[in-house]
């Protein structure tokens, strides 16, 4: 397993320092007015590309049924090690990534956005939460996994993969993060810090409560965050 975990690494980096540099080849013969969004957004442009590569190389173990005994491992893991008194703490969690907190939330902060003549901010806040959302439907829909039986759990629509709480958080908070990091440059870590808790406990309360395999998490929380950074790569290459 250890050997199999370091080649898919190795197999990832490879493909993610070949789309790279391919980029970047085509930039300087094709798009030389590309050469300063993409020196200036390299590190959003890697961590886009592996995103993209993590989520794909994901999705094909999960629809081979290569990650099954890996899935079940873990879970039995943190059920046996989590104590039973930190559930409710997790179930509370869950429910920041509901639809009933997520749409106000997004409504709000792009009404506050637009009201502060930040259209980009806005846009690129409730796109990212609208395709999500619409992703989550569309793929669970077309994979049908099923949800894990391990021991009895509450009832939540839909199949297994992916996360869709884990998805849309990704999704609101990355997309968060960009909007401060152009409003209030100084507060970006502090941002970018909220923003990793928030998905991976929301990510590890979906395991918690037993209604999700781990690759449905992974997947969701790299899905997620590749949407707000992918359109906001693209829209400076295209300010460019």
């Amino acid at each position: 397993m250890i050997f199999e975990l370091i080649e898919d690494t190795t197999k990832l980096a490879i493909i993610v320092a070949g789309l790279y540099f391919a980029f970047g080849a085509y930039v300087r013969r094709k798009q030389p007015a590309w050469s300063e969004p993409l020196e200036k957004g390299r590190l959003a442009i890697l961590l886009v590309l592996v995103l993209a590569a993590s989520a794909i190389k994901v999705s094909e173990d999960v629809l081979g049924g290569e990650s099954g005994p890996i899935d079940v491992a873990i879970l039995v893991f943190i059920r046996g090690h989590v104590p039973v008194t930190l559930t409710g703490f997790f179930k509370a969690i869950t429910i920041t990534g509901s639809f009933r907190v997520l749409f106000p939330l997004t409504a709000v902060s792009t009404i506050a956005l637009l009201s502060g003549g930040r259209r980009f901010e806005a846009l690129l806040l409730s796109a990212s939460v609208s395709i999500g959302a619409t992703l989550v439907y569309v793929i669970k829909t077309a994979v049908g996994r099923a949800r894990p039986g391990l021991w009895e759990t509450e009832w939540y629509w839909g199949s297994s993969f992916p996360s869709g709480h884990t998805l849309v958080v990704a999704a609101f908070a990355t997309a968060a993060v960009i909007c401060v990091s152009r409003i209030w440059p100084a507060a970006r870590e502090f941002a970018l810090s909220i923003a990793i808790l928030w998905i991976v406990l929301l990510g590890f309360s979906r395991l918690v409560i037993g209604v999700h395999w781990p690759t449905d998490v992974l997947a969701a929380a790299c899905i997620g965050a590749f949407l707000p950074l992918a359109m906001n790569v693209v829209l400076e290459f295209v300010h460019a």
